[in-house]
């Protein structure tokens, strides 16, 4: 028996608000506020075991031998396991890219790749048994620089290039009067899970496999287990459990692998919980860029070419290194008008720590880089920042570098003027109670004299759902029986509200209060990943489109009844009316103990790969976003505060205005963290201080007053409801426009994020 703690629902004293528009809260808040919500790590079972993972110190290294005799023969020890010990396929990946080994077999490609794993009737047992395995290494010289990638010997038997891509649009030969170059460099950024990785694997009767896990995507979860663990499928079920957020992928297969191993190895259920260190070592990280850029431009301002390089680092594997470059190289020049743009993109191997998805992947090091050039810009032709910006903006009917035409709303001339017309906050006040407002804050050796004001704006975009031909679609299956609708989707809640959204969409489409959402597991029809928006675009869609049938199935005998069409009728507030009022009943009456229910799928327009010269309809949707930063920058320490981020958005259409600030808040904080501390560092590929010590993430304090100044409704007419994905575009903007906040008050270039003390540091009072 598996046991978790009990999530219990708030007590409900006066009605909710319900349906499309309302501020739904969310059905887990209180559960979570409380400590009550079952994550992975509360789970249980019966004659539970215990796993660890041994990891390689080294970033390189020839595996010569292991030897697994010490470990086995420890009192408590069930189970050692190595490659060797992989029944079905040794490697995994994405796409069906398989690159990436189970365990390390010849050789290791960086720290902290598993070599073994443990079980054992103990946490620490099995920790002080994954040490004992003795592993004989020679250490070969990492290569951690990308640029060598290109020259080094092959780190995989696939090569070091994981991709290129050389997009070319216009005239090679255009120029402008106006140029400006610039190098830049973003650093790695970590998602930092506040809960660490955790999971538990049950093997069944049958000989299959059960994984208890807070997969982000569990039906690719299951088909990598199964061809892990040379199963077929329906003998692996993965049970999502309790996600604690997610701006990245959770639980990365390589935690969760091992475990399925180690369960049909022992005939147990099988347990890990990460600690903090496993955690950093183990998952991917945003890709490490390095940047190129050089800007022609007409003595007005106006774009005539941009041309870029874009280099990311991959890391050991390739993950998802292939889309997240597709999308750098086709937002290198960012949400402006480019007549001429020649991009070249690379994603290369290297034995730093693998490289994956993270919010805004691609986009956030672009735009960092691209926004720049703007500054830059601007200075050279001395004119105002945000007004230069203004004679470029991008606008629906355009076209991207890609080819591709931008259909949807894109409406960024009018998210600019927003944030360009808010007032800004006022100066702080030179006396004593008000020293928390310096950089440093109250205990810093700030002196107010040397403090400098700057305001900065970024413009930034990103794509909806997967790209380049990805099939993306989504089955929901709505029940209602007796007063009650359920709602079955494989969409896992990661804090993006897909719970809250499709109890809206239930309740407006069918006039029932009560909605319930089934839990989430591989028997259910698959509903994909949670990225990009795509749960509320794909599955939301999926489950209007159920809700609509179940609708027509409840009005049908009615609208027969009285000789008229469904469409006549309408539900409201529990009651059926005609459109004469002859007709008026109540749901529940309705529905009369019938059991109703439809199962439905929703699959957006397709989309092409680009072709060799980085061409194609690559996107089904794009989402835009503008961010004015007030900076206070000590200019003699370097140290900078965030004193306001006014945001404007395009949203689509709002379907639940607090969880939708929620979220444009969270990703705008995770951008203050890029923007200034966030960076896990990794000298010569090992990664250094892998804890929420070493790794520097913004706190309350750190946290800026965040303004949403517009939310543009625009419906989006391809999208269902017309709204559009509002987490991953201030992630990637708020960076952008904190450096250019800084090199106005510094007036140095800032050609690296996370910002250094030293970029903001000004050696004369000139600057």
């Amino acid at each position: 028996m598996i046991t978790a703690a009990t999530a219990h629902p708030a007590p409900v004293s006066e009605p909710l608000p319900h349906g499309i528009g309302a501020s739904v809260p969310s059905p887990h808040a209180r559960a979570k506020t409380e400590g009550t919500f079952p994550y992975a790590a509360d789970l249980w079972a019966e004659g539970l075991l215990w796993a660890a993972v041994l990891r390689s110190p080294h970033p390189h290294a020839r595996i010569l031998s292991v030897d697994t005799s010490h470990a086995r023969a420890m009192p408590g020890v069930r189970a050692v396991i190595t490659h060797q010990d992989v029944p079905g396929s040794p490697v995994f990946g994405r796409r069906g890219r398989g690159d990436r080994p189970v365990f390390a077999s010849e050789v290791v490609r960086h720290h902290g790749e598993p070599i073994a794993a443990v079980a054992a009737d103990h946490p620490d047992t099995a920790r002080l048994a994954a040490a004992a395995v003795l592993v004989e290494y020679e250490v070969l010289e990492p290569v951690v620089d990308p640029e060598q990638a290109f020259s080094a010997e092959p780190l995989h038997p696939d090569g070091n290039l994981i991709r290129h891509i050389p997009l070319a649009h216009g005239d090679p030969g255009a120029t402008g009067p106006v140029i400006v170059e610039g190098v830049y460099r973003i650093g790695r950024q970590d998602p930092a899970p506040i809960g660490a990785e955790a999971g538990l694997a049950v093997p069944r009767p049958d000989g299959g496999v059960e994984l208890y896990v807070a997969s982000t995507d569990p039906h690719r979860d299951r088909d990598l287990a199964a061809a892990c663990y040379g199963l077929a499928p329906d003998r692996v079920k993965v049970v999502v459990t309790g996600v604690p957020g997610a701006t990245a992928d959770r639980d990365d297969p390589g935690f969760h692998l091992p475990l399925g191993l180690l369960a049909l190895k022992t005939g147990c259920p099988v347990k890990l919980t990460a600690t903090r260190e496993e955690s950093f070592l183990g998952h991917a990280h945003r890709h490490p860029t390095l940047l190129r850029y050089r800007h022609h431009a007409d003595a007005e301002g106006r774009l005539v070419k941009v041309e870029a390089q874009v280099l990311l680092d991959a890391g050991a594997y390739a993950d998802t290194s292939a889309e997240a470059l597709a999308a750098a190289v086709a937002f290198a020049c960012g949400p402006y008008v480019v007549p001429n743009a020649f991009v070249e993109g690379w994603a290369v191997r290297t034995n730093n720590p693998p490289s994956g998805h993270v919010r805004g992947e691609g986009a956030l090091q672009v735009c960092a880089a691209y926004e720049a050039q703007m500054d830059k810009l601007a200075r050279a032709l001395g004119a105002d920042p945000a007004e230069v910006r203004m004679r470029n903006v991008l606008a629906t009917g355009d076209a991207l570098p890609t080819g591709q035409t931008v259909t949807c709303p894109a409406p960024v001339a009018e998210l600019l003027t927003a944030v360009r017309e808010f007032p800004l906050p006022p100066l702080p006040k030179d006396t004593p109670e008000d020293e928390w407002l310096l950089p440093g804050g109250p205990e810093g050796a700030g002196e107010p004299s040397a403090v400098r004001r700057g305001v900065g704006y970024g413009l930034g975009m990103v794509h909806m759902l997967g790209a380049e031909g990805t099939d993306e679609v989504s089955t929901a299956t709505v029940k209602v029986h007796d007063g009650i609708a359920t709602v079955i989707c494989a969409a896992v809640e990661t804090g993006q509200g897909f719970s809250t959204l499709a109890q809206q969409i239930v309740q407006e489409t069918l006039g029932v209060d009560e909605v319930h959402i089934a839990p989430v597991d591989t028997d259910q029809p698959s509903a994909g990943a949670a990225c990009r928006g795509r749960h509320t675009w794909v599955s939301g869609g999926a489950v209007e489109r159920a809700a609509k049938m179940v609708r027509t199935q409840l009005l049908q005998p009615l609208a027969h009844k009285f000789g008229m069409s469904t469409e006549l009728l309408q539900i409201a507030d529990g009651k059926i009316t005609s459109y004469d009022g002859v007709l008026s009943t109540t749901v529940s009456e309705a529905l009369d103990g019938k059991e109703l229910w439809a199962t439905a799928q929703c699959r957006p327009h397709p989309t092409e790969p680009l072709d060799e010269a980085g061409q194609g309809d690559a996107f089904v949707g794009l989402a835009f976003c503008a961010v004015r930063a007030v900076v206070d920058v000590d200019i003699e320490l370097g140290s900078v505060r965030v004193v306001e981020l006014a945001v404007a958005q395009d949203v689509g259409r709002i379907l639940n205005p607090a969880q939708l600030r929620a979220r444009i808040e969270a990703g705008v904080t995770q951008g203050v963290g890029a923007a200034l501390t966030e960076n896990l560092r990794t000298p010569r590929g090992l990664v250094r201080h892998p804890d929420l010590t070493g790794y520097a993430l913004p706190t309350a304090l750190d946290a800026p007053s965040i303004r949403i100044v517009k939310l543009v409704e625009e419906r989006d007419v391809v999208a269902p409801f017309g709204a559009k994905a509002v987490s991953a575009v201030p992630v990637v903007t708020s960076p952008a426009a904190i450096a250019s906040a800084v090199r106005a008050a510094t007036g140095r270039p800032v050609s690296r994020l996370p910002i250094r003390p030293q970029a903001a540091v000004v050696t004369s009072p000139t600057g």
